[in-house]
């Protein structure tokens, strides 16, 4: 027994000392990043920034829908449809099952602007800055790394000579933009989430790759924190022997030592759930229980668009603030119009035809849904006005109240669907496992931590400052014993 525990003891040690030495500046960047991430991510251009810069549109210009799709003659029912007018084009986007369509509203509307034509005016719509550069892009850059953008390249990168330092990415395929930064947005980025997501554009155009090196990283991590955590721990249990704290007397090995008991479970959660971040439920074994896939039978309730009572064009004359877009949607077989306007969105109920009101779902909406989704299965269903343990949005973006509806099925099976919205979200065993494996421990997205904003963040500066702590003196010691190792190399050599 003495002897395995010896065994142990200096295995842990070799581990510890090594991955330590060799992971503890990346583990410092991280924590440190962390702290920037809580007020900065990588920017990205969003479908709000997008719609704003749009065309209002003209209710009386439109068609009816079933001209509309008399025109095109689809063969397949329509699975999305929504409406915009960008650059002067009022069109209807189709999506089926096997394809997607853009279609102009107005039959004799034939003549679409040169990728050139359309790029001219949209620089000018997302900055009116004098311009002080243009680059032509035939590889992806820092602030386009994703390999899905490839089939863009090459791209126009727009320079503005302003106080701003805006610089808009725009394609030369299709016109749209893709990227639009800020000299400060790039400056915290830098300090942010490019080191701690390890968006280096020569490893994050290879998605894959990516994916295999941060989850290596990450595993690798884990093992050096748990070393760490049994070394600790055996020291702690000597040094109590003896009225101490830490056996160590240096003070840079009585400083990691006593961190890394305070906050070395921390650093593990950390490095084990940013590993899980990237990886499916399936991954690790954790399956649903389910013969069928609830949102997609929730979809296949769908109305279809040419069939809601309501005339799309009426939605949009209720509307008191212009629309610059339209989008067809169904919560089971209730269908409605979510209308993105200056004013905000607006989701209008399509059930009625010559009633123009707002969506609100009632308790008998949701069960007359749900009972078609899980037939014969008890549903419990209950109106929150606050967060739970799996509907937590500390940014605002889950609105409350919502509708709670829980399914006595094999994966308990739990919906929240937004009454004024139709959104909905799904919760079952995978993805509660993965809830606490990821941003519970990742981000603290914990119920009591969310309701207290101001706890939260005290909490998040602890344990990063927590976990840099223990990460620098890991540096410090790792520095050394690389120092020593040299130094017993040359005096051999002499």
């Amino acid at each position: 027994m003495a002897r395995s525990t010896t065994f142990l003891t200096r295995l842990m040690l070799f581990l510890h000392r090594i991955l330590g030495t060799a992971l503890c500046l990346l583990f410092a960047v991280w924590f440190l990043s962390g702290l920037v991430m809580i007020y900065h991510t990588f920017p990205r251009v969003t479908q709000v920034e997008r719609i704003a810069r749009q065309d209002g549109l003209e209710p009386d210009s439109l068609p009816s829908l079933a001209s509309l799709l008399r025109r095109q003659g689809l063969d397949e029912p329509l699975r999305g449809l929504s409406l915009n007018r960008d650059l002067g084009r009022t069109m209807f986007h189709m999506r089926t099952d096997a394809s997607r369509l853009d279609l102009p509203a107005c039959p004799a509307d034939t003549m679409q602007p040169s990728v050139a034509e359309q790029i001219a005016l949209r620089v000018g719509r997302w900055c009116n800055a004098p311009l002080a550069r243009v680059d032509t892009l035939h590889d992806l850059d820092q602030w386009i790394p994703f390999s899905r953008l490839r089939s863009d390249l090459p791209v126009y990168k727009f320079r503005f000579d302003d106080p701003e330092g805006h610089e808009l990415y725009v394609s030369s395929r299709t016109g749209d933009v893709i990227q639009f930064t800020t000299r400060s947005e790039r400056f915290w980025a830098w300090l942010g989430p490019i080191p701690h997501w390890v968006y280096f554009t020569s490893l994050r155009q290879n998605q894959q790759l990516w994916t295999r090196v941060v989850i290596l990283l990450s595993g690798i991590g884990c093992l050096m924190c748990v070393a760490g955590l049994y070394l600790g721990v055996r020291d702690f249990l000597l040094a109590r022997r003896r009225g101490s704290l830490s056996p160590f007397r240096k003070r840079s090995f009585r400083w990691h030592h006593v961190a890394g008991m305070v906050f070395g479970l921390f650093v593990l959660t950390f490095c084990f759930s940013g590993m899980m971040s990237l990886v499916r439920p399936a991954d690790v074994g954790i399956h649903s229980r389910l013969g069928f896939d609830p949102m997609r039978r929730l979809d296949s309730l769908a109305v279809a668009p040419e069939a809601c009572p309501l005339d799309y064009r009426k939605a949009l004359r209720s509307a008191r603030d212009s629309v610059r877009q339209m989008e067809w949607g169904s919560f089971g077989d209730i269908p409605f119009y979510t209308l993105h306007t200056d004013g905000g969105t607006l989701t209008v109920d399509a059930r009625h035809r010559d009633t123009v009101r707002a969506l609100s779902l009632s308790h008998a909406d949701v069960a007359h849904v749900l009972s078609r989704v899980h037939p014969g299965q008890d549903v419990s269903i209950e109106l929150l006005n606050s967060y739970d343990n799996y509907y937590l949005g500390r940014s605002g973006h889950l609105t409350l109240p919502v509708w709670k509806a829980e399914v006595d099925d094999a994966d308990h099976s739990c919906y929240y669907i937004n009454p004024r919205t139709g959104r909905v979200r799904y919760v079952n065993t995978p993805s509660r496992w993965m809830h606490w494996m990821y941003p519970a421990l990742h981000s603290l997205r914990l119920r009591l931590l969310v309701d207290q904003p101001v706890l939260w963040h005290v909490c998040m500066w602890v344990l990063m400052l927590g976990g840099t702590c223990v990460s620098l003196t890991g540096v410090w010691l790792g520095v050394n014993y690389v120092r020593r190792k040299f130094r017993r190399r040359n005096s051999l050599r002499e």
